[in-house]
């Protein structure tokens, strides 16, 4: 836990970057979620942010589907054109957290960062 630096976690997962000396990509985000793990810039993080809105505002389940854990029945499109996810309605919200809360916690470095 030492080569790398949390930006933001929940029960479902963490977003951390590595330090510099642990890897060449130390500026990207390590996004690690259920079995997945995903390194991505800025730009990606907010790609894959608006797919998991529009899966949210799309979402026509009933409300027994929505608090089925059990039932994945939502495809999610990943930063990879090749890549979706299948989640259930809470995970797609545990993710759409995660991703709010590590683009909010950039963002706000980067203020900081500018104003230091």
């Amino acid at each position: 836990m030492e080569d790398l630096n949390t930006i933001y976690y929940n029960n479902f997962g963490i977003a951390f970057q590595w330090k510099p000396a642990a890897t060449n990509d130390y500026k990207k985000v390590q996004l690690v979620f259920r079995y997945t793990g995903l390194l991505l810039s800025m730009k990606e993080l907010k790609g894959f942010s608006n797919s998991v809105n529009q899966t949210l505002e799309n979402c026509t389940l009933c409300e027994d589907c929505k608090a089925d854990e059990t039932k994945r029945p939502l495809l999610v499109a990943s930063p990879s054109e090749i890549v979706s996810f299948a989640m259930s309605y809470i995970e797609v919200e545990q993710v759409k957290d995660l991703l709010d809360g590590t683009i909010f916690h950039l963002n706000l470095d980067n203020m900081l960062d500018e104003l230091i």
